[in-house]
C-alpha cells in the first residue's frame, strides 16, 4: 500500500512542479556559494569545482524531462550518482567540522537538511530511471575524474580548517564514497521494479 501511494506521489505532477522549483532554486543558490572560490579557480577546472549545484542541475534537467513524460538516462545517471554522493560528503564534512570544535549555525544546518535531502531524492526516483551500463559507466568516469581534479590538483570544496589536516583522509574517503554510490545506483537501478510516469 506504501508502496503505490509512495509512486504516485513521486509521479504526481504538482509535486514533481514543486519539486523542480525547489532544486532549480537550491542550485542557484549553491552556485552562489561557490563564488569565492570560483573566483580563484583556473579557468580549466571552473566546471568541476561546483559539485553540489551541478548534481542538482543534473537533477533539474530530469525532473523537467519528467514532466514531459521523456527520459533522459545518461543526466539521471549523473544525477543519482553524484545527488547521492555529495549529499552524504557534504552532510559528513559538517558533522566532521563540529566534532572537531566547530559550532554550527543556522545556515550549517539549513545545508545538512538540504544535502540530505539531494541523497534522498536522488534515490527515490530510481522506479523511473531509465540507466543502462554505460550510462553507469560515464557517471563512473565523470565522477572519479572529478575526484582527480579535486584532490590531485586540489580543487576540492573548500573544508572547514578545523579538519583540513585530514585532507588526505578526505580524499581516501571521497573516493570510497563514489564508488559506493555507484554500487548503489546499480543496485537500485537493477533490482528495484520499473515505473511508468
Amino acid at each position: 500500500m506504501w508502496k503505490e501511494y509512495l509512486i504516485a506521489m513521486l509521479r504526481d505532477r504538482a509535486f514533481l512542479w514543486i519539486l523542480l522549483i525547489i532544486n532549480i532554486l537550491g542550485t542557484i543558490y549553491g552556485y552562489i556559494w561557490y563564488i569565492p572560490q570560483l573566483e580563484r579557480t583556473p579557468g580549466v577546472f571552473l566546471i568541476f569545482v561546483p559539485d553540489s549545484p551541478t548534481a542538482s542541475l543534473f537533477f533539474c534537467f530530469v525532473l523537467a524531462a519528467f514532466l514531459m513524460r521523456k527520459s533522459i538516462p545518461l543526466i539521471e545517471a549523473l544525477a543519482a550518482v553524484t545527488l547521492l554522493k555529495y549529499g552524504i560528503w557534504a552532510v559528513a564534512m559538517i558533522v566532521a567540522a563540529a566534532a572537531a570544535g566547530d559550532t554550527l549555525t543556522w545556515q550549517q544546518y539549513m545545508l545538512i537538511g538540504s544535502h540530505l535531502g539531494m541523497a534522498v531524492q536522488g534515490l527515490l526516483y530510481s522506479p523511473f530511471y531509465r540507466i543502462k551500463a554505460w550510462h553507469l559507466i560515464a557517471a563512473a568516469v565523470w565522477t572519479l575524474h572529478n575526484d582527480v581534479i579535486d584532490y590531485i590538483y586540489g580543487m576540492h570544496p573548500w573544508v572547514s580548517s578545523s579538519i583540513y589536516s585530514y585532507i588526505n583522509e578526505i580524499a581516501y574517503f571521497t573516493f570510497w564514497l563514489s564508488i559506493a554510490c555507484l554500487l548503489t545506483v546499480y543496485v537500485c537501478n537493477k533490482y528495484i521494479e520499473k515505473s511508468e510516469l
